[in-house]
């Protein structure tokens, strides 16, 4: 060991990683001189803190400024200037003395450009850009002439010389380009730290805002000013707009927004007075849009003088735009505001920053750089923040961006992105895919853009590229080797241009276009391939898209959107591409998590493609890096127990099968024994994993273990593949034993359920209200319609519901139909019997089960009870108050029966469930619905809003309701499952399995006909 050490001392480092920079003083020499004349002349300061210049006299801006010029003169004095000219010296001289005040005065008036900077860099450069100027057309027509096909002889001699020539001339304009770049950073640093800017950005950025509103007093409607002040964190309620203020609100006296359901332009603003009164002020705004923008700046407020080290959620921005192998035009801010057709926000909403921007093109024939600064500088010139650069990917001419606000530049981790070809035999990639992948503390994020075939009879083509994108695309943690991106990502979001028509007749070209005149979509998006397809369950499983109410982007005469070019001469005769939503976002998150779309829209002033580019906005809950403030050796060992597993499988293998379990708040991935298979019917089989498996979890503390997920995958034992995947949501375990049904899905595709239970035993801890949980949504009752004023009774103030975000609640429902969401959960109430453990409820250390919403957040006495009796989530749990006998029986009506595939013979190996109704977390959109056909007797009432129940929840025996007393839901049809690994059959050729929206008689129905992907319902 002694003579490696020796060794490495005589290497030319001398053992250090690098040479020394700087000379090191031994201490015996100061001891012996103190005295010493050779000390090294005093530096002047690297850099000008704002806080110094606090604490000096420079407290002006000028005075900064003032400071900075000495500060940089002092510097150059100490520099040696003999190897530059005269005429430079002279240059630099003054724009030190002179030309920075200016720069910083720009600066101060939103101009981040530095026009003094680049003028001195120019005057320096201008030889070179002489010289430049009469070089680079040389260049060109010589890199014209190599583009021409050169023969491998001549490319390889080429690089050799180059490589044999020392240093070339390519490897000196790139060293003088990285100097410029890195001189225009530092100056724009200095300049900006001077006069201010915090990272690029100004103090004061988003600016005071003024809602008119109406409160009602004594049934007299009364004009009132809401003025919002985000940088300062209050709220002020004035009687005229320029008069004094009346009331102020600091943020955190500002409690909660309570939005009304059925008048879209109330809101309940609950504050907190220095007496800790709490009051509810009901406001009337002058359209959805107000609210909503108001509401967004409140949101902000919070989040910006929040005490949380760590946010809770953020805010996403996602685009798409095939730019048509054109540059973009001089001005596309409207694209990052959000402003054209659609679901748009309000303007008030203008100044605030989405904390991601993710942008994807199609066709883009710019350089990366190129492009990435030009999203750089229009980002800057609106949010006046100066982004970071998370990852940016190129396939051909399809690329990814990703952006990211320079706060938040130590929480991104595990940055991966990669790309799929799937043009002409899957090689060439002028269309295909590119992917990101990051982490933002403990939640997973990705993001896919995609360019798939074009071609209105091409749809089968489209499907399979997007199975070969999610098959072959590698992104995320590379331990989920089972799990496709589907399955890997807690959001992931996926956009482009994915060239899916509208299917109507060329004939009826000009039809369609009366139509989007008329703004009447809804005929033309009943032909929307991709909307068919996805009904189908053929691509997009389990994928979200918010509604579309803006016009097609494809196809328009470029310079205008007026007009849609539909037909295109070509030598084979005319071909046409019927107006259609090509561009596209939709997305896909884990079960229980908080995601609420709040825009999505296209523009209409930018007109340099025959594409418009589409924006879509989304409020996204994320996960901190946790750290437990519990001591690891005191605190109690927290588990998860996951048992009575079933699962349903497609196959006719004659393997034995396994659960694998996979999360990150487990330190191993875990295995089951094998189970018990039973043939089923339709050639699908019956396996029962009987077995309790308890899952240790790192972490044992609530606040942690609520946020976290576990992702399944039923594997044969012989091959270790893969035949099903799906995720369970711990949190859906927050209150007791909770029974859970998830579709099985692999690349892409159902290939059976799985139902078990799940139990979470967590340490003694108190989860905190989540950021998301500021706004709720108020089901309004007709007692507290009756209320005049803001003077509220108790009992009404109750009725307050969180049904604010539908997926966070489980299933939601569009057009009348219900969506499968590919999971469902029911929660037997606390003082219930719970399955498999008598009458003992289910051992919860420190954690109370029966105060706590869906949310996490502590419920008060009224909220229980609320809760308990009349929560249009839940249903009532007791008698049904207001209704009568014929009402209760029509409410009871619109239950769904429980799937026929778990409720047949497996009843009898399972352990017994609570007899009395269950909760389900099951909710209604916010918009108002179409009549249902066959419902129309109901109308004149008003509807309930019922919940849906989970087979957990059933009876054992207990039939299912006749499908004729159920309006509006059609009879199931039994489709007829398939051997998904069949590889006799073509996969882009095969026939779809029959729909349960396809009609049949209910007498046909056999009780064991399995429902195979279906939540219950």
């Amino acid at each position: 060991m002694l003579p490696e050490l020796v060794e490495a001392y005589y290497s030319p480092n001398m053992g250090l990683v690098t040479h020394l920079q700087y000379s090191v003083q031994r201490e015996e020499d100061v001891d012996e001189d103190p005295e010493s004349n050779n000390l090294p002349p005093q530096l002047p300061p690297r850099n000008f803190p704002a806080n110094d210049a606090k604490d000096s006299d420079c407290k002006s801006p000028e005075q900064s400024c003032k400071c900075l010029s000495d500060t940089f003169l002092m510097r150059l004095q100490l520099t040696d200037l003999s190897a530059i000219p005269e005429e430079h010296q002279m240059s630099i001289q003054e724009y030190f003395r002179t030309s920075i005040f200016l720069d910083a005065e720009q600066v101060q008036n939103g101009n981040p450009n530095l026009p003094g900077l680049k003028k001195l860099i120019i005057s320096i450069c201008k030889t070179l850009n002489s010289e430049i100027s009469n070089v680079l057309p040389s260049l060109e027509v010589f890199h014209k002439t190599l583009d021409q096909q050169v023969s491998l002889g001549i490319c390889q001699h080429q690089k050799k010389s180059y490589a044999d020539s020392g240093q070339s001339v390519s490897l000196r304009l790139e060293q003088l380009t990285k100097l410029l770049y890195s001189i225009e950073d530092k100056a724009k640093s200095s300049v900006f730290e001077s006069v201010g800017y915090e990272g690029g950005q100004r103090k004061s950025l988003i600016p005071l805002v003024t809602f008119e509103v109406k409160q009602e007093s004594l049934g007299i409607p009364t004009k009132m000013f809401l003025k919002v002040d985000v940088e300062s964190g209050k709220l002020y309620f004035k009687k005229s707009k320029d008069g004094p203020e009346d009331k102020n609100f600091v943020h955190n006296k500002i409690l909660q927004l309570v939005k009304s359901q059925k008048m879209p332009t109330k809101l309940v603003i609950v504050v907190e007075t220095e007496k800790e009164k709490i009051l509810r002020k009901e406001f009337a705004f002058d359209d959805t849009k107000k609210r909503e923008g108001f509401c967004q700046l409140l949101q902000q407020m919070k989040n910006k003088h929040s005490e949380k080290p760590e946010p809770d959620m953020i805010s996403v921005f996602v685009g798409t735009w095939n730019m048509g192998n054109m540059g973009p035009p001089h001005n596309i801010k409207s694209w990052f505001q959000c402003k054209g057709q659609g679901k748009t926000p309000d303007d008030t909403a203008d100044h605030i920053p989405h904390d991601f921007y993710v942008i994807g093109t199609q066709e883009d024939p710019l350089g990366e750089r190129e492009w990435a600064e030009t999203m750089k500088e229009v980002l800057r010139n609106i949010t006046h923040i100066g982004f970071k650069q998370v990852a940016i990917h190129t396939l051909w001419n399809i690329r990814i961006v990703v952006l990211a606000k320079p706060e938040h530049e130590n929480r991104i981790s595990h940055v991966f992105s990669d790309s799929v070809k799937t043009g002409i035999a899957n090689t060439l990639g002028n269309k295909g895919a590119v992917g990101v992948s990051f982490m933002f503390n403990g939640t997973s994020f990705g993001f896919v853009n995609s360019h798939l075939t074009s071609g209105s009879e091409k749809k089968l083509r489209r499907n399979q590229n997007y199975t070969n994108i999610l098959r072959f695309l590698n992104l995320g943690d590379k331990k989920l080797n089972p799990f496709d991106i589907t399955n890997r990502f807690t959001h992931l979001f996926w956009l482009g241009d994915l060239n899916y028509r509208v299917e109507f007749p060329t004939t009826e070209a000009e039809y369609m276009v009366t139509k989007i005149r008329q703004q009447q979509y809804q005929e033309l998006l009943c032909k929307d391939q991709l909307s068919m397809e996805r009904n189908d369950g053929k691509i997009f499983l389990h994928f979200d898209e918010e509604e579309i109410t803006f016009a097609p982007t494809y196809r328009f005469e470029r310079d205008t959107r007026e007009k849609y070019a539909y037909t295109k001469a070509k030598a084979t005769g005319t071909k046409y591409n019927l107006p259609s939503w090509c561009d596209r976002v939709l997305r896909k998150s884990y079960p229980l998590v908080h995601v609420v779309c709040q825009a999505y829209g296209c523009t209409n002033d930018i007109m340099t493609s025959d594409h418009s580019p589409v924006f879509a906005t989304f409020e996204v809950g994320v996960a901190s890096q946790f750290v437990s403030k519990q001591d690891p050796n005191s605190a109690p060992q927290g588990g998860i127990q996951i048992m009575n597993c079933v699962a349903m499988l497609l196959t006719k293998s004659k393997t034995k099968f396994f659960i694998e379990y996979h999360s990150s708040c487990l330190e191993k991935t875990v295995k089951t024994s094998e189970g018990e298979n039973t043939e089923y019917s339709h050639g699908s089989i019956k396996v029962w994993f009987g077995n309790q498996v308890v899952l240790t979890p790192i972490i044992s503390d609530p606040e942690y273990l609520l946020d976290q997920h576990i992702l399944m995958c039923v594997k044969s034992t012989d091959s270790d593949e893969s035949y099903g995947e799906g995720c369970v949501a711990l949190r859906a375990a927050q209150l007791c034993y909770t029974e859970f049904q998830v579709t099985l899905t692999h690349h892409g595709e159902k290939t059976g359920t799985l139902t078990g239970g799940i139990q979470l035993q967590t340490s003694e801890g108190k989860p905190t209200e989540k950021l998301y949980d500021f706004i709720k949504i108020e089901r309004d009752d007709p007692v507290t319609s009756k209320c005049k004023g803001g003077d509220l009774s108790k009992n009404s103030i109750t009725q307050a519901h969180d049904i604010t975000n539908p997926n966070y609640m489980g299933v939601t429902y569009k057009s009348g139909k219900l969506m499968d969401k590919g999971w469902s959960y029911s929660m037997p109430p606390k003082t219930l019997a719970i399955a498999g453990q008598g009458s003992k409820e289910p051992k919860k250390g420190g954690f109370d089960v029966g105060a706590r919403s869906p949310t996490g957040k502590p419920l008060d006495e009224d909220e229980r009870k609320s809760e308990m009796f009349d929560n249009p989530l839940y249903g009532s749990t007791g008698k049904s108050r207001g209704l009568s006998k014929e009402q209760d029986l029509q409410q009871k009506d619109h239950l769904a029966p429980p799937d026929p595939l778990l409720a047949a013979d497996g009843d009898a190996e399972r352990p017994p469930v609570p007899t009395p109704r269950n909760r389900s977390f099951t909710c209604s959109e916010n918009r108002p619905q179409p009549p249902v056909p066959g419902a129309s007797h109901s109308l004149a009432q008003k509807k309930p809003v019922v919940p849906s129940r989970s087979e957990g929840g059933m009876a054992q025996g207990r039939p299912p309701l006749p499908a004729k007393l159920r309006p509006g839901m059609p009879d199931p049809q039994a489709p007829k499952p398939r051997d998904y690994r069949d590889n006799s059959e073509y996969l882009g050729k095969l026939k779809p399995a029959p729909r349960p929206s396809q009609s049949q008689p209910h007498k046909d129905v056999h009780p064991e006909v399995p429902k195979m992907g279906r939540s219950v319902k």
